[in-house]
This record gives structure tokens, sequence and C-alpha cells, in this order.
């Protein structure tokens, strides 16, 4: 079945709500890029379906009732622009990574994130063969407190940090990330090498 460039642009999203391998297979080209993918566990930079289910599993993994609902599309013949909304409940630390170690974990603060998302795609032969994005992160970070931080957020990240609960946040979140993308587990990573 061949979607239309729309379809497949909805569809990406799907898969990180879900985690369908399958749909992932339809959708993503063998050679996809994520050039998003360098905030997250490395796994999520792997070329192809495997990277995307990563990127959903370290998004589910922090949100759960994670949703992509659509504002707009625009295409051209071989680009498609999404307009969306990021929505979920940050339940799980949220683990964010710089050259593949751990940057930062937001421990779970329960609280709802609302913002918006443009994403670019290009599309080949009825798939996705890259992607990029312009978030709006202040805004998501300013829902869950970190900036400007509140004290009460600012204190739990520094503990978690000095415990140790970040580095195991990050181990746990790496380590989900490269199940989903169907790697074999690692042992201790450089997230908890680093912090």
């Amino acid at each position: 079945m061949t979607m239309v460039y729309e379809d497949l642009a909805v569809a990406l999203f799907r898969i990180l709500e879900t985690g369908d391998p399958e749909l992932a297979a339809q959708v993503v080209a063998p050679d996809n890029h994520n050039r998003e993918a360098a905030v997250a566990p490395a796994a999520c930079s792997i070329p192809g379906p495997a990277g995307t289910l990563a990127s959903g599993a370290w998004l589910r993994s922090a949100f759960s009732d994670l949703r992509f609902p659509v504002l707009g599309v625009a295409r051209n013949d071989h680009q498609v622009w999404l307009r969306l909304r990021m929505r979920g409940r940050h339940t799980g630390p949220f683990v964010r990574f710089r050259d593949g170690a751990l940057d930062q974990a937001i421990p779970p603060t329960g609280r709802d994130v609302d913002f918006e998302q443009v994403h670019l795609l290009d599309i080949r032969d009825g798939q996705v063969v890259r992607h990029e994005a312009l978030r709006d992160d202040l805004t998501m970070l300013g829902q869950l407190g970190v900036f400007p931080p509140t004290p009460a957020v600012a204190l739990r990240m520094a503990a978690w940090k000095v415990s140790g609960r970040a580095a195991r946040a990050a181990d746990r979140v790496t380590a989900l990330a490269a199940e989903a993308a169907g790697l074999a587990p690692t042992h201790r990573t450089a997230a908890h090498r680093r912090a």
C-alpha cells in the first residue's frame, strides 16, 4: 500500500506514540536520517525504522499519553511540512543527552506538556528519508518548571544528579531505546560514566 505524503507524515508521529514496528517498516526508509536525535539516546541516531522506534521509546518513557495532534500540513514534490503539538504528562524522567552522554535528567513532575513544533520530512519512494524540526523546547521546559527553574524542580534535579539517580535514569532510557531499536542490551553507558 502506498501512502500519500500527508498520510506518511502523520503516520511517522503515530509510530512515536505507539512504537508500532510494522508501521515503522512501512513509513521509514532504511536510510532515514533524524537530525533531531542529537539530544536523545544513541540508538535514536540509527538510520531507518530502528532509530524511529528508539526515539518513540525515549519519549514515551518520559511522557505518558503522548500525542501529536496535527494542526496543518503543506507539501511539495518531495517534502512535507507538519505543524503539530506535542502533548503528554511528564510521568518518567526526561533525560537529554549531549555527545552521547547524560546532559540533563528532569525527574517526573506529573505536569502536562503541550507545545508547538514544525517538522520537515523529506520523502523518497513513498517513505520518509530525513527528518528535522523546529520545536518550542523553551515552552516545554517552562511547563516542566525547568526554565526558569522553580526551586523545587532545581533541588530535585540536583539531588538526582548527586545521588546517581540521573545516571541510572540515563542508563534505563538508553537501554529502553536500544531495545526498541532491536539492539542487544548494553552495560554501563557513557551517560552513567560522565554523570
